[in-house]
This record gives C-alpha cells, structure tokens and sequence, in this order.
C-alpha cells in the first residue's frame, strides 16, 4: 500500500496524504487532483478501491496497427495531443507479429475502466478479420471512433479519407502524362479502403477507354518488402504507371523497378498514398496522395468527445477529400 501512495504521488506531484484521501474517497481534495490522482492509478497499472470502480478513468485507448509506416505515429501524435487538450490520457495499443491482440487490448482497457477508443486503422477494415471485440464497445456504450472504412455493420462514427477520390486523382495524372498500361498496388482482397480503391480504378478505366485486367492489379500486406514482390509483377506485366495504397508500399515498387534495371520515372512512374513523413526527400522525391490528417483528427477527437459528454453516437462516416501532391516520381510515358 505504501508503495502505491508514493508511485501515484510522485506520478501527480502531490502528497501521499492527498492520495490517501481520494483513494479513501476523504473530502477535502480539488475534483482536478482526485481525477489526476485516479488517471494516474490506471496508467501505473493498481486497482481502484471497490467503492471508485464505478468511475471511469479519463483514460482513452489509442489503436494503431502498427509502427513503420509514418502516418500512424502522425496520426497517433495528433488525437493524443487533443484528447491531452481535453484532459484525456491516451493509451497507445499497437499491433506486433504474434503480439498482443486487439481483442486481448480491448479486454485490459476495459479493466482500467477506459473512458473511450480510438481506432486507427485495425481489424475492422478487414471483412476476414475477427469484430467480436467491437460489439463487445458497442453493447457496453464505450465512446469509440474509426478511421478508415470498417466492415458493414459495426455501429461506430467514423473519419476516412475518401478513397475513390483519391484514386482518381492518381489515375488522371498517370493519364495525362500518357500512361495506358496502369497498375495498382492495394492491401489486402478483404481490406474495405482497398477494395474501394479498387472499385474506383475500375470505373476510371472504363470512362478513359484503358483495360485494367485482373493481371494489373496486386493485393498483398502494407510493407515495403511486399510492395516490392508485387510491384515486381505488376512491371513484368508491362505497367508503365503504379498506383500504392500506401506510400511504404510506393517505396517498395521504386525499389521493383531498380531491380528490373529501369527507372523511376523514366520507364516507371509511381504514385503513393498518405504523403507521410519524408517522402519529399527520398530518391526520387515521391507523387503521392496526400491524407488530410489535421481536419481528420480534429474531426476525430470531436466525435469523440460529444460522446464523452453523453452524446449519442451516430454511425456515420465522414469522408475527407484528398490532395495529389506532384513530386519526381511520375513522368510522361515513353
């Protein structure tokens, strides 16, 4: 017990008589510091005493599914730092392979009494993928937001980036710089932004007179080494223009193409998505399609917030418009 009074209290910033008495619900102590004292409880993993369980911490867990590609960590710094302006902490839950799942994240979260969710990215973009876990939020009323298409069905607000634009903006460059023979680079076949990607590519060949069979379009995971083997197919195919559903993917088909003995983009051009962190300063400097993530996350955390004032959820989705950025990546068609 000692031990507990002096982590929380050097946690806070306070006295361990000061701890004591919120813990013992003792009247005397600001609502400020007995929610400090009860945040910080919860991030140094101790139980709530019995008769405070029933209040939920002001903790909101952050889901990004993973590290390496720049735009989640930009992502993550974002609605971290506005749920810090709203007097949330963020709990940062990623996924590793063969690491701790969602489900099991979303079981610890709900132990330390997680105010709210927010879902960047995850399991609920793929209709392959298990969604218990996101009825389990939803039957408990936990405040959660997604971003990214989810899976029919799931009842949560959510903030995209509107796919279908995104590509169109893609394949109309490629065109008006000549381009007839275009592939596309998605994520995985059950992956609900791809397959919108994919459905918006299709229409745009049809409208531009341009064949896009099966052979032209890849689906595989987001990273760098799995952009580079499909990329890889997609040029002995004989695309001249790729379109990436992420700009990891991108940097993995600038890497097909030099290994084919070509080059970027006087043989290839490519086209990325996200526009994450220094993709201006790679070699070629690369055309991508950038996510809108500042209204995004401002979106993100209002949506959240109305929730964890009492507002009743609305599952609707609402999509943001991207941006083509023009860098050395693409050129005419020769």
């Amino acid at each position: 017990m000692s031990r507990r009074l002096a982590d929380v209290a050097r946690q806070v910033g306070v006295s361990e008589a000061t701890v004591s008495r919120v813990l013992n619900a003792k009247p005397g102590v600001s609502e400020a510091t007995r929610n400090a004292v009860l945040t910080a409880l919860d991030v140094l993993g101790y139980e709530r005493p019995s008769k405070l369980r029933g209040d939920r911490a002001r903790l909101v867990g952050l889901f990004l599914p993973e590290l390496h590609n720049p735009i989640f960590p930009a992502f993550g710094e974002l609605v971290g730092g506005g749920l810090a302006q709203h007097g949330y902490t963020p709990v940062l839950c990623t996924q590793s392979a063969g690491g701790i799942t969602e489900a099991d994240y979303v079981d610890l979260l709900l132990q330390q009494q997680v105010s709210g969710v927010v879902f960047v990215g995850g399991q609920y973009t793929q209709g392959e993928a298990p969604h218990d876990h996101y009825a389990r939020l939803f039957d408990l009323k936990i405040p959660t937001v997604l971003v990214n298409a989810p899976v029919p069905g799931l009842q949560f607000p959510t903030v995209s980036t509107d796919d279908a634009v995104a590509v169109e903006l893609a394949w109309k460059h490629l065109v008006q710089l000549g381009h007839r023979e275009i592939g596309l680079l998605l994520g995985p076949a059950d992956h609900v932004p791809s397959q919108r990607k994919r459905a918006a590519a299709e229409r745009m060949a049809k409208e531009s007179g341009l064949a896009l069979p099966d052979s032209r379009i890849v689906t595989t995971h987001y990273n760098l080494e799995a952009g580079q083997a499909g990329a890889a197919r997609l040029i002995a195919g004989g695309a001249t223009g790729i379109i990436c559903a992420s700009d990891p993917l991108a940097l993995g088909a600038i890497r097909a193409v030099r290994r084919a003995g070509k080059n970027v983009p006087d043989d290839v051009s490519v086209v990325g998505f996200d526009d994450s962190a220094l993709m201006n300063s790679i070699d070629p400097p690369l055309t991508t399609v950038r996510q809108p993530i500042e209204p995004m996350g401002r979106m993100l955390i209002e949506l959240l917030v109305a929730q964890l004032a009492g507002g009743t959820a609305v599952a609707e989705e609402y999509l943001f418009e991207p941006e083509l950025v023009v860098r050395g990546s693409t050129g005419r068609a020769t």
